[in-house]
């Protein structure tokens, strides 16, 4: 009877995470509500600002501030991953650049005074936001436990699990 292989599978994670068509809807998701947003703010929401009271909008523009730094932030993670994942980054390079990128505060903020005024289509854009930034915190928390493996840190507990796993799902029938 032949013996199991039970030797460590290595599978590059982050290539096939990006390469995946879940990462590609998150991206598009996430680039096509920077740009729809960017045409909000430009057009209709200035509309929308001029109907404001005095409390309305200074909540308008915090909310638009808040709104525009956390889908920068979103945008740059996702860029960075698809550069890493098609190997146009050196590990120092991909170092600073993580270094540079802020998930973790730009979630919603406190309640603004005359936040009951904003536009319903600027909460609708800041509602989406907010669930892609729950998506996205999952993803780097998922592709942090393997990094940390990958760049030399002390690899998780899970980690050989996660190959495991992996290679169920990319093995050839």
């Amino acid at each position: 009877m032949p013996s199991a292989d039970t030797s460590p599978i290595t599978v590059d994670f982050l290539s096939r995470f990006t390469a995946s068509e879940q990462f590609d809807k998150v991206f598009q998701e996430g680039m096509g509500l920077v740009e729809e947003t960017a045409n909000y703010l430009d057009g209709p929401g200035r509309q929308d600002a001029r109907l404001l009271d005095r409390h309305g909008a200074v909540a308008y523009a915090t909310e638009s501030m808040r709104l525009t730094t956390r889908l920068m932030q979103l945008a740059s993670w996702l860029l960075l991953q698809r550069a890493i994942g098609a190997g146009e980054m050196t590990k120092d390079d991909v170092s600073k650049e993580r270094r540079r990128i802020t998930l973790a505060d730009i979630g919603r903020g406190a309640p603004l005074n005359g936040s009951d005024q904003l536009p319903r289509a600027l909460l609708d854009i800041v509602d989406r936001s907010l669930s892609l930034h729950q998506r996205i915190l999952k993803f780097d928390a998922m592709l942090s436990v393997r990094s940390k493996a990958d760049l030399g840190g002390v690899p998780s507990p899970i980690s050989s699990q996660i190959d495991r796993i992996a290679a169920v799902f990319t093995a050839r029938p």
